[in-house]
């Protein structure tokens, strides 16, 4: 009975702190430039795989593709798929005149499942003259590391009579990490305009009799992961573009009745109408109150775009009436400033 009274206590406390709470929360959507800035006047891409394994290397890749016939060419159809699909992406952007995979570069491929020495200049400067590229694209490397779990079981099989017994079986899972890395390469430049890796995990279960007709029962794990891999050449080939992305922001929601009627407002969408009473508020006597009012000023002016405005209120809400939410927000809006001064010069160029 004690415990149960503590939790009804700390419910009603939480009740309690939640309605007695001085801000709401909102999300809105931020533009940031694109990771990586590709100048403008480049118009033809070349994309080129780095990942197949030089001759005397194939042993470092080969112990995770005996677990089935099937893996034998996970690593090959992976990759593929991965720069199949930043082909196709480029050109969905529609930005450039010719994206075109380079292929039969043997010198270049020294795959080792990690990320390998930068090609040299005189290297990216002969592929790009050779294909009539402007910047080349690499899968730097790739590579599927699978490890099997086997675990007893059991599973239900007809006998003879068509009757489904209980037998002991095997249940096994496969946890694949696919493992990948990219690099740009800008001749014109000389820069290495982007270097970056990152790991997916795939997990593929499958039950038998046995071992074997466990591992037989995961059949779908290749079209996994030429599938994830797709999605890996999407993600990295939109790394050449700005970045939409959620952001959440707290708003004063208590200090007068405006405060509370202009919460209603903006959880019904009406943004500017919460805003007028704001406003009525910023030279309200009481500090605390006209602080809050500011803070919320600069929220709406996010909310409309307008970030040098954002930072003059919330400066505002700071220096004349300490509200201390107020500095982490200053610092907030001066970073994305920066991030617009970016984003404006790439799409200027």
């Amino acid at each position: 009975m004690k415990i149960v009274n503590r939790i009804f206590v700390l419910a009603c406390i939480g009740l309690l702190l939640a309605s007695c709470s001085a801000t709401n929360q909102l999300t809105m959507s931020a533009i940031e430039p694109a990771p990586v800035h590709i100048a403008s006047d480049v118009l033809h891409i070349g994309i080129i795989n780095r990942s197949l394994p030089a001759e005397g290397n194939s042993g470092l890749d080969t112990v995770d593709k005996i677990l089935s016939a099937e893996g034998k060419n996970l690593d090959k159809h992976g990759a593929e798929a991965a720069i199949a699909s930043v082909k196709s992406e480029l050109e969905r952007l529609d930005r450039f005149d010719q994206v075109a995979i380079l292929e039969d570069i043997p010198e270049i491929r020294k795959g080792l499942g990690v990320l390998p020495a930068t090609l040299t200049w005189d290297q990216v400067d002969a592929i790009c003259e050779k294909y009539n590229v402007d910047v080349l694209f690499s899968l730097a490397f790739y590579d599927t590391d699978t490890k099997a779990s086997v675990q007893a079981t059991e599973m239900e099989i007809p006998n003879a009579f068509g009757v489904k017994a209980k037998v002991p079986a095997v249940a096994i899972t496969l946890r694949t990490k696919i493992q990948n890395g990219w690099r740009i390469y800008d001749p014109a430049t000389k820069e290495v305009l982007d270097e970056y890796a990152f790991d997916n995990n795939l997990v593929s279960t499958g039950q038998g009799i046995n071992p074997i007709k466990a591992v037989k029962a995961i059949m779908n794990r290749k079209e996994e992961v030429v599938e994830t891999s797709s999605k890996i050449g999407d993600y990295y080939a939109r790394r050449i573009t700005p970045q939409s992305r959620r952001v959440t922001r707290d708003y004063f929601v208590k200090g007068t009745n405006n405060f509370e009627v202009a919460m209603r407002r903006a959880q019904s969408g009406q943004w500017s109408s919460a805003a007028e009473l704001w406003e009525q508020e910023v030279a309200n006597p009481d500090a605390k109150i006209a602080g809050r009012a500011c803070y919320n000023m600069a929220i709406i002016n996010e909310i409309n775009g307008d970030l040098n405005k954002a930072l003059e209120w919330a400066q505002r809400s700071y220096t004349d009436y300490e509200i201390r939410e107020a500095i982490r927000y200053v610092n907030i809006l001066k970073y994305r400033i920066s991030q617009q001064r970016v984003l404006n010069r790439q799409l200027a160029r």
